[in-house]
């Protein structure tokens, strides 16, 4: 394959980065057989310890990384394009000595432990050598910013942390203690977070390619215009469905508008939608893809690990919300195509039905055996695994039959489209290990509640912030795992506060409760288990010593509402991760849609940046009511009404429902959002409704007339 055309390539693995500047070597030499081969032994490996054998961790982890250096080395040139005998001599002998020192060092763990945990002068050029690799390669497949991060947090804890003042001072580590942590701990290099990458994240990732060389891809791009096509506005709502079900198993926004994209934005640019307006709506909607169960992304299962909430409790209540994003993404499709008079395009002729026949079960059935077996209590890994047999097995009851040809590429594709996730997530565990041995999470929540003031949106508006600062750099799922290592446990604090609140008000404290409030506050025995105003229960908790109020958590709340605050928090972070896709000034999935459009970048990103408000809105919706954790009949409601008031709010964004709004108009229709969205009770929310039903029955009678 030539560059040029790798470049276009959606499977391919700079598609993640976009416009940075990263080079990629060219395919046209040996070393396109090179990389096949190796990458075809290293998903074999993969499957191998997640779904037949188990391995140690540290072990597992370290042969994720020396596979992936050594492919990266293969792909990734330190010089201009690498293809000079002495750039691949030089390269090579980089990723060999990054694999080395990694076996090498866990080889060596139980003598250095048996030493007392002192390193000989090997095992020290080893780690040194080891790190220096991660930083490089991190540089090849992201660009500077993390590797900066990475040798920043490495000095604050060995050097200059010494030399502050204030809250983020470190007494210093010496080198030898600084490497020790960096390979060895549970948070480093082959710790917890280079776990997730060689389980949950690449045999997802996997599983995803299995289903692209099946010929998925192109069964949900035909099912979505069958679907949706017909209809006014099709070619947008097409984008809508078919970005969502390609986003939920690529992982990547990127490559998610890099391939649906070259076929929706086209369409709707034909049907008569705005060529900024089309780029935006195929932003929005392959943004969302990892927002959408069963899998998303494989955001679902380092959740579950980051969590341990069951991986079943997060893809149930994550339906509702992912369902709520795309309908407001396609309110804002339907709305424009009236807006522009966008006419039905005609499509093809076929059914649903006969699409499914031609080439439906290597999708639908390998989705629903994966379900099946995490339902039934497999393992996520082990569950990807039999999923993998039934793409190929399915294939074959299709006229596109998974052969051994296939099935090594698809292997091959699995493993190429993991080199930069791969190398990334074991080097981010550089920082994490510092934050971790530092306290900067502590420390960094502790300043989140005093900014924040115990205000939930000024916290969540920190949080978005700093994850679209982290999103310049990182792809979703590391953003997450950074932001949440730092964030999570304060918006859990300030969740978990705010139910803590209305329990002392309602005065229905338990004995334990009651018992650490005397302790306490003993100067407010009197106020103690009676109703009080929330504002009176807010000062009374705020007497509780910062030690005493997680036990007084605990004491007050059930084990299901504090699950339900630690779902929420995640979520949110979750879901707020992925705003750097498409919020300006780096907005790499929009960057690539304008690139299809053929549209001003920073222009297409803030038409995405409008379309994909449902990011900013639903989180609240996590922060404030029940949606996750509540009951059905609660869910269904706030769902219901959510709904309504998505629509009224694209509506007075847009001016337009099915007639242009004038300006008082478009306020009202704010106001009626802002009431059917916020938690005012059922009663308001009824009556809101029924006024905003006559409030549009008025616009269309006004469009009839």
């Amino acid at each position: 394959m030539s560059q040029e055309a790798e470049k276009s390539d959606p499977q391919s693995p700079e598609t993640e980065l976009g416009e940075q500047e990263i080079t990629i070597r060219g395919q046209g030499m040996w070393t396109s057989k090179a990389v096949f081969g190796l990458g075809v032994v290293i998903s074999l490996m993969h499957i191998y310890f997640n779904v037949f054998a188990v391995i140690p961790s540290l072990w597992q982890n370290a042969l994720h990384f020396s596979g992936f250096v050594l492919m990266g080395a293969l792909i990734y040139p330190m010089f201009g394009k690498g293809e000079g005998k002495f750039s691949i001599i030089t390269d090579i002998f980089l990723g060999l000595t990054g694999a080395f020192s990694a076996i090498y060092l866990v080889a060596m763990e139980d003598a250095i432990y048996a030493r007392g945990v002192d390193m000989v002068l090997e095992e020290l050029i080893a780690s040194t050598l080891l790190i220096l690799v991660a930083i490089e390669f991190t540089r090849r497949t992201t660009g500077w910013i993390i590797p900066v991060l990475i040798v920043l947090a490495l000095t604050y804890i060995g050097w200059w942390g010494q030399l502050i003042d204030g809250v983020f001072r470190f007494g210093g580590l010496p080198p030898e203690r600084v490497l020790f942590r960096s390979i060895y701990g549970d948070d480093a290099l082959f710790g917890n977070i280079a776990l997730i990458s060689s389980s949950f994240v690449f045999m997802f990732i996997l599983f995803g390619a299995f289903l692209v060389r099946s010929g998925a891809g192109d069964f949900i791009i035909d099912l979505a215009q069958v679907v949706a096509g017909r209809t006014v506005g099709g070619p947008g709502l097409v984008a809508v469905l078919a970005s969502g079900l390609t986003g939920t198993i690529s992982g990547s926004a990127v490559a998610n508008t890099a391939s649906t994209g070259v076929i929706t934005i086209p369409l709707m640019k034909k049907a008569g939608f705005p060529a900024k307006f089309a780029a935006g709506v195929e932003t929005a909607a392959s943004t969302g893809g990892q927002l959408m169960p069963p899998i998303m992304g494989a955001g679902a299962f380092v959740m579950a690990s980051y969590t341990q909430i069951p991986y079943t409790t997060i893809i149930a209540v994550s339906a509702l919300p992912a369902i709520l994003y795309f309908v407001s993404v396609a309110f804002f499709v339907r709305i424009e195509a009236k807006k522009n008079n966008v006419q039905v395009v005609a499509g093809s002729s076929e059914t649903a039905l006969e699409v499914l026949k031609r080439g439906g079960l290597p999708f639908l059935l390998p989705i629903t055996l994966l379900i099946g077996l995490l339902i039934y209590g497999y393992t996520p890994t082990y569950a990807a695994g039999i999923a993998i047999i039934g793409v190929v097995v399915a294939s074959w009851l299709t006229p596109n039959k998974m052969g051994p040809k296939a099935v090594f590429e698809a292997l091959a594709l699995g493993a190429r489209n993991m080199v930069m996730t791969a190398i990334l997530l074991c080097s981010v565990g550089l920082i994490v290990n510092v934050i971790a041995t530092a306290g900067i999470g502590n420390i960094f929540s502790l300043m989140i509640n005093e900014w924040a003031g115990g205000n939930l949106i000024i916290a969540m508006i920190l949080i978005g912030l700093a994850s679209l600062v982290l999103g310049m750099g990182l792809p979703v799922t590391a953003a997450y795992i950074v932001l949440g290592t730092l964030s999570a446990p304060a918006l859990y604090a300030l969740i978990s506060d705010g139910m803590l609140v209305d329990a002392v008000a309602s005065g229905t404290l338990p004995e334990g409760a009651k018992a650490i409030f005397m302790l306490a506050t003993p100067e407010r025995l009197a106020e103690i288990g009676l109703p009080m105003s929330t504002e009176a229960a807010r000062e009374l908790l705020a007497l509780v010593p910062p030690d005493l109020v997680n036990t007084l958590r605990e004491a007050t709340l059930s084990k299901e509402v504090l699950v339900y605050a630690l779902l929420s928090a995640h979520m949110i972070i979750f879901w707020l991760s992925q705003d750097s896709n498409v919020t300006p000034p780096v907005c790499l999935t929009a960057f690539t849609a304008a690139a299809i459009a053929k549209t001003p970048p920073m222009a297409t990103g803030l038409e995405s940046w409008k379309i994909a408000k449902g990011l900013y809105i639903v989180p609240l919706l996590f922060a404030y009511t029940p949606f996750l954790g509540g009951e059905w009949h609660e869910v269904l409601m706030i769902f219901g009404f959510s709904l309504v008031g998505l629509y009224a709010f694209t509506g007075a964004i847009q001016g337009y429902m099915e007639q242009k709004l004038g300006w008082l108009e478009r306020g009202i229709s704010l106001v009626f959002a802002g009431v059917l969205l916020w938690p005012l009770g059922w009663m308001v929310h009824l009556g809101a409704l029924a006024l905003f039903v006559l409030f549009f029955i008025r616009n269309v009678n006004r469009k009839a007339a």
